[in-house]
């Protein structure tokens, strides 16, 4: 679904996903970074356009470009399953260029994220989900303070048509203090008052 909302973090801005985006972004893709996904991975620029035209057609899903203060693209990442009225959403539909694997860039993404969620939208509950074979993204998820809640099986339809199963975790409203603590620490940031 298309939107206005732009998220600025630690060296980095999360703006709305368009088209514009294909072309970057799918410079950043390759099999082995594609793993996981329940989509095909993009093999040229139409292919990433038709995959950032099903993400803003999809209701639900806030999708954003993530940029570096340089300007340039760096990945993508996404809102989606919003509920307001439950106060829950997941992020997911994330990646990043390899460059950016073990920086700040995932941290500053999912601080400003969980900033909006917890702290501009009232979430009780932001979930976050990987492929379970996946090791660097749940390893990733962990490192945001995240509580692992356990594996949907045979819960993934992957574009070969194999399945596999789906790792969850989520952070909770009162859990969101020491989490944010904890990525202002790994950013180099002060505390902010209420970081336990």
């Amino acid at each position: 679904m298309r939107h206005p909302l732009v998220l600025d973090g630690a060296g980095v801005q999360l703006v709305p996903l368009g088209p514009e985006h294909a072309a970057p972004l799918v410079a950043l893709v390759d099999d082995a970074l594609w793993a996981g996904m329940s989509s095909p991975v993009p093999r040229g620029a139409d292919d990433l356009a038709a995959w950032v035209a099903t993400a803003l057609e999809t209701p639900g899903r806030l999708a954003f470009a993530v940029v570096g203060d340089d300007g340039t693209v760096r990945g993508s990442t996404s809102f989606y399953d919003v509920d307001h009225r439950v106060r829950r959403l997941e992020i997911g539909h994330t990646f990043y260029g390899r460059p950016w694997w073990g920086g700040p860039t995932n941290p500053a993404t999912k601080l400003a994220l969980l900033t909006q969620a917890f702290d501009g939208w009232g979430m009780a509950r932001v979930a976050l989900r990987a492929d379970s074979r996946n090791a660097r993204s749940l390893a990733a998820i962990a490192r945001l303070g995240a509580t692992a809640e356990g594996v949907l099986r045979s819960h993934r339809l992957a574009p070969d048509g194999t399945r596999g199963d789906t790792a969850y975790f989520s952070i909770l409203a009162d859990e969101w203090p020491a989490a944010r603590a904890g990525l202002r620490a790994r950013l180099g940031l002060p505390p902010v008052p209420g970081d336990v």
